[in-house]
């Protein structure tokens, strides 16, 4: 037997009785069927209802292939005569802002030709598919206002199972899927859409609807909107946000966007002298590591371990160590080690080999070209090892070379 499901009649049903059809579980939790019901099962992109069974909380809403609806339960039912109340205040919630999305598809559709391919109603924001290659700022502005206006113009919206000669002569923005029972949810003139879920009485209770942002999705776009409560919710939070930074900032909110751009100009500047400092100093750095480094073949050799720096700051110091002539063999201590490898244009030694030795003592693995290498291993306790053998080998290709 399928659960008579009360919200088709009556979508503002709050409190209802019922008596237990099955008990059994949905997951690790309890959960019943009853002959009867006013909560909503998860469908069509929206949420199951929440609410309680006899006090029990239920957790969430689930139909079955056979049409029974499912209350999960956060403990058992010990009766099987049932007083049910529906989490009014999440189910008007959610009958906000599935209608405003039916309204939003409506408007899309209307005025770009802009067809509907999923739907997502989260518990804090929602999001619609479009098929449409993209969206201005502007397009995106004349959606947001032809919805509202739907939304203002505050007609009767009627949900109710048709027949198929009524079905025939309804103007659909989709097709229905092939039920028994076919349900038309209609706002005015404006939308008529198959559609098992709960709705408003009338468009002007969905509130308002705002689009939060947009973006490129699967060939298409994803539009984030929020309705109702939400968007007045999300309103109170950015402006507390933009009065926030307008008083660090010592500005009116109209002047933020000048403020921050003051701001990244400044960090930009700011930027780029640490950046000329750090050059200056891996530079004085470069040339006392030289001064003090042992010498092959009249060629400085600079060996090295580092922490407590990036590895691109220790490919620079590298860098400079070779334009001065010297040969640059650099570890770094990080999450794993990390080696560098750099010599002077005129000297000969084949930094891509002693790169892979060196690695292999780490555990891992590396290359380059016979000037530059890197790579590196996760055995960072064996970076002075990989560091002595690089200096070794490189000492084999010294005496290697007659007359060095």
């Amino acid at each position: 037997m399928a659960t008579e499901r009360l919200y088709f009649a009556d979508a503002y049903l709050r409190t209802f009785t019922a008596r237990v059809l099955q008990q059994g579980s949905y997951g690790d939790q309890p959960a019943v069927t009853l002959d009867r019901s006013a909560f909503y099962p998860e469908g069509g992109g929206q949420p199951g209802d929440r609410g309680t069974l006899n006090g029990a909380p239920v957790l969430d809403t689930q139909a079955d292939a056979a049409d029974d609806v499912w209350h999960v339960l956060a403990e058992p039912l010990t009766t099987l005569d049932v007083q049910g109340e529906v989490d009014w205040a999440r189910r008007f919630d959610f009958m906000q802002q599935h209608h405003g999305q039916h309204l939003l598809s409506a408007a899309a559709e209307q005025h770009f030709d802009a067809t509907t391919l999923a739907v997502h109603l989260g518990e804090a924001t929602c999001t619609v598919d479009l098929q449409y290659p993209g969206f201005t700022s502007e397009q995106v502005g004349e959606l947001e206002a032809s919805t509202n206006m739907m939304i203002w113009a505050n007609v009767p919206v009627q949900a109710r199972f048709v027949s198929p000669e009524e079905l025939r002569e309804l103007p659909l923005r989709k097709p229905p899927q092939a039920y028994s029972r076919i349900r038309i949810v209609s706002a005015g003139n404006f939308d008529h859409s198959p559609c098992g879920g709960t709705h408003p009485a009338r468009t002007g209770e969905v509130g308002s609807v705002v689009i939060r942002r947009w973006e490129r999705y699967k060939g298409g776009v994803r539009v984030e909107f929020v309705c109702g409560q939400r968007a007045l919710r999300d309103y109170r939070q950015q402006n507390e946000l933009l009065g926030l930074l307008a008083g660090e900032l010592r500005v009116g909110q109209a002047e933020l966007p000048a403020a921050v751009a003051r701001l990244r100009a400044s960090e930009e500047a700011q930027r780029k002298q640490l950046e000329q400092a750090d050059a200056r100093l891996r530079g004085y750095e470069a040339h006392e590591l030289i001064a003090g480094a042992e010498r092959i073949a009249a060629v400085p050799i600079v060996v090295g371990a580092f922490a407590d720096r990036t590895l691109d700051n220790l490919r620079q110091l590298a860098r400079q160590i070779a334009e001065l002539g010297g040969v640059a063999l650099l570890g770094l201590r990080a999450d794993k080690a990390q080696l560098v490898f750099t010599r002077g244009p005129q000297v000969p030694y084949d930094m891509g080999g002693l790169l892979r030795e060196a690695a292999a003592v780490v555990g891992g693995r590396g290359g380059g070209k016979p000037d530059a290498a890197q790579g590196g291993g996760p055995d960072v306790g064996r970076l002075e090892e990989a560091l002595a053998v690089a200096l070794a080998g490189l000492r084999s290709m010294a005496g290697d070379r007659p007359g060095d």
